[in-house]
């Protein structure tokens, strides 16, 4: 079935990066997908434990993580400022080394100390432990005027994340070290841009900045977002357009209890509104031909509201090498897909002309008025974790315009929305073939005439599913289902891909 014309997506909403790769393919527990090309693997990298504000031991975490649900790779990523609890859950105490007494008579440490003296070892610990595993430490950003980010730097020392959390983390009110050298930007949104800037400079091809849950309190407008990707596009590629927390009543940790009423700050589908809205804030980037990715984390604090890492959320990506730099460089290629529930756990898109061929996160030189074809082959397990066997309902193809980037100081720079794009054409189980386990998709574009990009979502749910999707099978606010659950979750599965761009000459 084709569509050609403009949808609808939220009628309800008012009431509430590297190389080529040809014929990819992605598996769960994917240490035996080894090619010519690497091997697809699944990770995390949002997640607390006792020494933030979850309630887990790190080693609990990462059994989880590895043993139980498989993932291949893994960030623990927590909040900066300060805490009053050891990586056991105990509370510091007057004789914790350089503990700070509080106003709330607890003894409390700085981020930075807590990351270089107590978190980074246990990584660096379980690196042995796990040793056909892949670990990086990394850190919540609070970042300055905004909200939260998870950076990861791909580092065998601590001294990195922790100097990047003393200086730009807006909650870190430390000064102690100006003996050092060190000085504290952490109150303006310039912070924000310097902090993405200096993870540029200092660690441009072992550094990422991913912003979390960004819609939840409507902090980060697209002209913040495009400011870090011109300050930092080697580092600032990317965010969580699906958000963790989807056990919690308020899917994904979206709802008034963050003191935002809007609509833009829901879920739908488990889905940012950035990414779920065709013709929104992440097909306003893409048009731009701005290589800026979507992934998915757990956001994992306590079993009430969250799914382990890997459980519910992975973000796959095909990877490169067997150390921390290479996940960095998997996840920047934008040759990645995320997913819920495992509604897939395989996916193979690629856009072909003639000869060449490109794949998620690259770009397609096509002569003008050339032909091109867009094939799509995917896989779901047998079963999920939730004891299921996910099917597909549909896929769509979602395609917008190629228009070059936004200049600062012009109202192009803050506009959120792309008109061109759309969903040009929807396939369900009577558009694809069967091949040897795989099912297969191929759409034909004819005469190409312009710049585009092109990108996948796929859901277990049928058009017009009663409070779920609307009559062309666009997810509706999450809120419609009342409070969530975990139930809830598993009923409604998606996933979406990363783009692939095509250059007309």
């Amino acid at each position: 079935m084709k569509r050609n014309h403009r949808l609808t997506v939220f009628s309800l909403v008012s009431t509430m990066a590297f190389c080529l790769v040809t014929g990819s393919l992605a598996f769960a527990n994917s240490n035996s997908n080894v090619s010519k090309d690497g091997k697809w693997v699944a990770g995390d990298f949002h997640n607390h434990t006792y020494l933030t504000d979850g309630s887990k031991t790190e080693a609990d975490v990462l059994n989880h993580a590895f043993t139980q649900y498989g993932l291949d790779w893994f960030t623990n990523s927590e909040h900066g400022g300060a805490f009053s609890r050891d990586a056991n859950g105990s509370q510091f105490t007057m004789d914790t080394p350089n503990a700070l007494l509080s106003t709330d008579s607890k003894y409390y440490l700085w981020r930075w100390a807590t990351l270089k003296d107590y978190s980074y070892p246990i990584i660096q610990a379980a690196r042995k432990q796990y040793n056909d595993k892949i670990l990086l430490q990394g850190l919540e950003w609070n970042v300055p005027t905004h909200e939260h980010a998870s950076v990861g730097i791909a580092a065998d020392e601590p001294t990195a994340i922790s100097k990047f959390e003393y200086i730009f983390d807006q909650n870190d009110k430390d000064t102690s070290r100006a003996s050092e050298g060190l000085t504290k930007d952490n109150t303006t949104a310039q912070s924000a841009v310097d902090g993405a800037k200096w993870l540029e400079d200092n660690y441009p091809d072992s550094s990422y900045f991913v912003l979390a849950h960004p819609s939840r309190q409507q902090k980060y407008s697209i002209a913040d977002i495009r400011d870090f990707n011109n300050a930092a596009p080697d580092v600032a590629f990317g965010f969580e357009g699906l958000p963790g927390h989807q056990k919690e009543a308020n899917r994904g940790g979206f709802g008034n209890n963050f003191g935002s009423n809007t609509y833009k700050a829901r879920t739908y589908g488990g889905a940012d509104y950035m990414i779920a809205k065709v013709g929104g804030l992440w097909d306003a980037l893409l048009g731009e031909g701005r290589h800026f990715w979507n992934f998915v984390n757990s956001d994992f604090h306590n079993e009430a509201g969250d799914f382990w890492p890997g459980e519910y959320c992975k973000t796959y990506s095909l990877l490169k090498g067997d150390d921390p730099k290479s996940v960095v460089a998997s996840l920047r290629s934008g040759n990645s897909f995320a997913v819920h529930g495992d509604l897939i756990n395989a996916l193979d898109f690629s856009i072909s002309s003639k000869n060449n061929v490109a794949v998620m996160g690259q770009d397609l030189e096509v002569e003008k008025g050339d032909n091109a074809q867009i094939t799509i082959r995917f896989k779901s397990p047998e079963v999920n974790n939730n004891g299921d066997k996910p099917v597909v309902s549909h896929i769509d193809l979602i395609a917008g315009d190629v228009t070059g980037k936004a200049q600062p100081g012009t109202d192009e720079y803050t506009k959120d929305t792309n008109e061109s794009s759309k969903v040009i054409a929807s396939f369900d189980s009577k558009s694809w073939k069967k091949d040897n386990g795989w099912n297969v998709i191929v759409y034909n574009l004819k005469n190409v005439e312009k710049n585009q990009y092109f990108r996948l979502r796929g859901t277990n749910l049928a058009p017009n599913t009663l409070n779920e999707t609307d009559a062309e099978g666009n997810p509706l606010v999450d809120s419609l289902m009342g409070d969530n659950n975990e139930n809830k979750a598993y009923a409604d599965l998606w996933f979406y891909s990363n783009p692939i761009f095509i250059q007309s000459k």
